[in-house]
């Protein structure tokens, strides 16, 4: 039986599937794309048990169970051989890790977690890394090659967790300046591009435009965001945008 050590014990669903139990490499002895589906959903899970009927769902949406159970016994079977005793249970399934493992979408919540609060405490190299970390997890697709409604939805609470990475590390940027406002920049670039409705984004550009001396340029960001605002919601910009605005018109 494998008794996994949380030393070496290392789970990544986002991107290329990594599987490592106690510092063995496994994944490509799962058996196939519902083999990735199941794992990745109950290593996602695993802080509450699986019934069998939830995992025939996940992997044959809309069909019977009784139909399906003959279909999901071997699978099953070919997990409890590859993951050993970290798989519990019969009718209800569970994966056990050891407390020190390390899964990447875990540890993309604490570090993001670690990010917002360092940002909200005006600790802005405390948030840099964390939000760095945050921000590389998360731009990797999460279980690649797989679908279905939970897939989905996994990957939609990631995309907030991505924008949530951009925004501290824009913010943490901004004020630590110097060889970081490129990063901080850039931040900001992509959080307009994925959330454009979000002002916050544009507040972060325009600001490290100015300090870069770039006043025209972040003027034409206002002008982006009151136009979008304008033509797709009917509405104005807020007052802290607006006055960043006319502190720039000011420097002209």
């Amino acid at each position: 039986m494998l008794v996994l050590g949380s030393a070496r014990t290392r789970i990544q669903l986002c991107g290329r599937l990594v599987i490592e139990l106690d510092g063995r490499r496994v994944e490509d002895a799962l058996p196939g794309r519902q083999g990735r589906l199941l794992f990745g959903y109950l290593a996602a899970e695993r802080l509450r048990a699986s019934r069998r009927e939830t995992l025939i769902e996940l992997l044959w949406p809309g069909k019977a169970p009784d139909s399906c159970a003959a279909s999901l016994r071997p699978l099953i079977s070919r997990l409890r051989q590859i993951l050993g005793d970290a798989l519990t249970g019969r009718s209800e399934l569970r994966l056990v890790l050891p407390s020190g493992a390390r899964v990447d979408i875990d540890r993309a919540a604490l570090y993001l977690h670690d990010a917002e609060s360092a940002v909200s405490l005006h600790r802005w190299e405390d948030a840099w890394m964390p939000a760095q970390i945050g921000w590389s997890i998360t731009s990797r697709e999460f279980l690649a090659g797989c679908d279905g409604d939970w897939v989905q939805e996994r990957r939609r609470r990631l995309e907030v967790d991505h924008l949530r990475a951009l925004q501290c590390i824009a913010a943490a940027g901004l004020h630590l300046g110097h060889g970081e406002l490129p990063d901080a920049e850039r931040a900001a670039r992509s959080l307009i591009e994925l959330a454009p409705y979000r002002e916050s984004g544009y507040r972060l550009l325009m600001q490290a435009l100015e300090i870069q001396g770039e006043v025209a340029e972040a003027l034409l960001v206002y002008d982006r965001l009151r136009r979008v605002l304008r033509e797709e919601l009917g509405l104005a910009p807020g007052q802290e945008v607006q006055e960043i605005a006319e502190r720039l018109l000011s420097l002209r």
